[in-house]
């Protein structure tokens, strides 16, 4: 039985949902190790050679079954750079977890590195959540560096859910995806950052199969003197239909860079770009007022609304 104390859950918590050591497939890592892993009969959690990671086979016609892979780091200046390979069999049908917390009390900086590496097969569909959390008292940094790389066959969906609130200082997000014929992407990522924090959120998609589509949308706000990148990048190769957009609220001295990119390689190719960013409404404001809010809580409740 796996013991785990109350900071580890309270960070399993925030980046997983977990109030337990879940049921069905999983691995939580602590600090660097392996502190709790099983398998099912349809999932299969292999560690690599080298200890750095992971490799996660999924039966074909897998369903209705979770895989659970959370990071949790509580130790000033470690570092660690791990590589999860997911395979997920033709037809299955599940939902991946994964996701990184970091509390540093000290003054080194913290940082994980995850890359993570899908190959879906023909006709399979999985929803990936990752979520991103910081917190702890020392001046050392928290630092979250995902990669992600999506290769999808024939037919298959993917649905990524990609947050981060609160609590990392510096990240750099690039995910790439290459989908075949009849292939779809879509993201949903949705992001927060205060003080001096910097977030970089890079997305290269790949359409190279007739009637592949994608749908890559961010919501933010940047508040105090953060600083925000996000930058989209679609390629139709054939016959397919992309969409991106980028929604961002500036607040206070925050900075805000949106860089669409849109390349069609083929004449039924049809790409859209949207972007726009600005500060809140003061009508929205003076409307949540009058019912009782001070302008701090109208503030608030109206960001909290916007990155649901």
């Amino acid at each position: 039985m796996i013991k785990l104390d109350e900071m580890q859950m309270r960070l399993l918590e925030e980046v997983a949902d977990l109030h337990k050591v879940p049921e069905g497939a999983f691995n939580i890592r602590s600090d660097g190790k392996s502190i709790g892993r099983a398998s099912t009969e349809n999932i299969e959690i292999v560690p690599r050679e080298d200890g750095q990671g992971l490799t996660i086979h999924i039966r074909p016609g897998t369903k209705n079954e979770s895989v659970h892979i959370p990071v949790v780091m509580m130790k000033s200046g470690l570092k660690e750079l791990v590589y999860n390979d997911f395979y997920i069999g033709e037809g299955a049908d599940v939902v991946i977890v994964a996701g990184c917390g970091i509390d540093n009390c000290g003054t080194q900086d913290s940082e994980h590195d995850g890359i993570h590496r899908f190959y879906v097969g023909k006709n399979a569909k999985i929803k990936y959540v990752e979520k991103h959390y910081g917190s702890g008292t020392g001046s050392g940094k928290r630092i979250l560096n995902p990669g992600t790389e999506v290769y999808q066959e024939e037919g298959s969906t993917v649905e990524m859910e990609m947050v981060q609130i609160k609590g990392v200082d510096d990240t750099n997000r690039v995910t790439t995806a290459k989908l075949a014929a009849g292939a779809k992407l879509v993201v949903r990522e949705r992001l927060m950052t205060h003080g001096q924090q910097n977030a970089v959120s890079t997305y290269v998609v790949s359409m190279d199969g007739e009637g592949s589509s994608a749908d890559v949308v961010s919501r933010s706000v940047a508040r105090d003197n953060s600083y925000q990148k996000f930058d989209a990048k679609l390629v139709g190769n054939a016959a397919c239909s992309g969409h991106t957009e980028c929604d961002s609220i500036i607040m206070d001295h925050g900075r805000i860079l949106a860089v669409p990119g849109l390349e069609a390689n083929d004449l039924d190719a049809a790409l859209v770009h949207e972007a726009a960013i600005g500060k809140i409404a003061g009508d929205q404001i003076i409307k949540l007022m009058t019912l009782g809010l001070t302008e701090a809580e109208a503030e608030e409740q109206i960001i909290n609304g916007f990155l649901k």
